[in-house]
């Protein structure tokens, strides 16, 4: 009789729980492990390890030792970071891309560099290297203006200034607080959406899409955050329109890969927005986005561990099935975030409740005495046949959390007519 394997997760938010929860669903898999993981992984039978994401040899001696079958990385700083180089110099498998095709998300410029060279539709840009050249380009582009940190940034560095004066002020804020390199944008109009692919070598599976919620405040207003809640499926994206995505973003940034002998094996997040000359990519991310891993893997009815498996060991991608059956998320903040997040706040003991799920991200203590040990803290889900009873679901249980230091969107989903 076949024994299952043992998986290792790297990362400890909300996304890494959401993973190593699909992970564990599959037969195939004995035992997953998650590093540092967090608090509430045991309750979907995942074992937090006590190891730094960003520790990568204590990471590597930890899978040599408990004979991990392969790694999935979640956090984007380790791409970045080069562990898929480290842990496959150790000759160990991790489902990830290497340094180099990571920078398509460490560096804002290379990413856009990237689509100009495989013509992939995009926004028009600049990058500059100091205050002065960047301000007196600001008024090339019109308002609103998009400005970008060009690294990596949490999903936090970005300002969309709606006049000069803002404009000029968050460059200098952004030069001053140590950035080398800040990009101007086009603003893009239209509906944003989030798609991701499974992609090995030329080769690679759709995933369901989902929509994400960056503002911080209903009525996206606020600062931009990590996000704060998301859904899917998209009622109001058009088959077609989704085709044209696939055919006019997806097959082109994959043939750049390979022409660029980039070797990715990895998950490639694209942000998308729908405008009325089609679509443009926002951004690309080099792993799974959070939050929209949280509504988009329980959507698989598929064996999520088979495709990574797969795509690891360049075997046929197996086709991703699509559970009709819709998946709504919002994101439990702590007050102040993204700029200010209290710490440390009691959260005590929430509520049991069978219509919704928990994915913890950011919390500490036991699970019947939380604490708040971030900004984004958890997540609260629902399924359901229709999107309008797993958002009903959802915050008919917010409502009765008694959280003073927490906030939540209340309009989340509201581009899908939801109320």
């Amino acid at each position: 009789m076949m024994t299952g394997v043992n998986l290792l997760v790297v990362g400890s938010g909300g996304r890494e729980f959401a993973i190593a929860k699909k992970l564990k669903e599959s037969p195939r898999v004995a035992h997953v492990y998650c590093a540092p993981g967090n608090v509430g992984m045991p309750t979907v039978g995942v074992e937090p390890v006590d190891i730094d994401e960003e520790d990568f040899s204590s990471l590597i001696q930890f899978a040599k030792n408990h004979h991990v079958e392969w790694t999935f990385v979640g956090p984007e700083n380790c791409l970045v970071d080069g562990i898929v180089d480290q842990f496959q110099a150790a000759g160990l498998k991790i489902f990830g891309p290497n340094a180099r095709a990571a920078q398509l998300e460490g560096s804002k410029q290379y990413a856009l560099d990237f689509m100009n060279k495989y013509h992939v539709p995009t926004a028009r840009f600049l990058a500059c290297q100091d205050e002065e050249t960047a301000i007196n380009h600001i008024d090339k582009f019109g308002f609103p203006l998009v400005i970008k940190e060009n690294g990596l940034a949490g999903g936090k560095g970005v300002v969309i200034a709606p006049d000069k004066v803002t404009a000029e002020q968050t460059v200098k804020e952004m030069f001053t607080a140590g950035q080398t390199e800040v990009l101007l944008e086009e603003c893009l109009v239209g509906p944003e959406y989030s798609m991701f692919v499974v992609i090995s070598g030329a080769h690679y599976e759709m995933l369901p899409m989902a929509q994400d919620h960056k503002r911080a405040y209903d009525g996206d207003r606020g600062p931009n955050t990590g996000g704060m809640g998301a859904y899917s499926p998209l009622p109001q994206l058009q088959d077609a329109d989704r085709q044209q995505m696939i055919d006019q973003v997806v097959k082109p940034t994959v043939h750049g890969l390979v022409a660029g002998n980039y070797d990715y094996h990895g998950i490639l997040y694209i942000g998308l927005m729908l405008t009325e000359d089609g679509p443009k990519v926002i951004e690309y991310n080099v792993r799974l986005g959070d939050p929209e891993t949280q509504v988009v893997l329980p959507r698989i009815s598929s064996d999520f561990y088979d495709l990574i498996d797969a795509a690891i060991n360049d075997r046929p991608l197996p086709a991703v099935v699509e559970d009709p059956a819709a998946t709504f998320g919002v994101v439990l903040a702590s007050k102040g975030y993204p700029k200010q997040p209290v710490h440390g706040q009691s959260l005590g003991q929430l509520p049991m409740d069978d219509q919704v799920m928990i994915d913890y991200a950011n919390v500490s203590g036991q699970l019947n005495d939380l604490d708040g040990a971030g900004g984004r803290l958890l997540m609260v889900l629902a399924k359901a046949l229709t999107l309008q009873d797993a958002h009903d679901a959802v915050y008919k249980y917010l409502k009765q959390l008694n959280e003073p230091e927490c906030f939540y969107r209340t309009d989340i989903g509201a581009k899908a007519g939801l109320k």
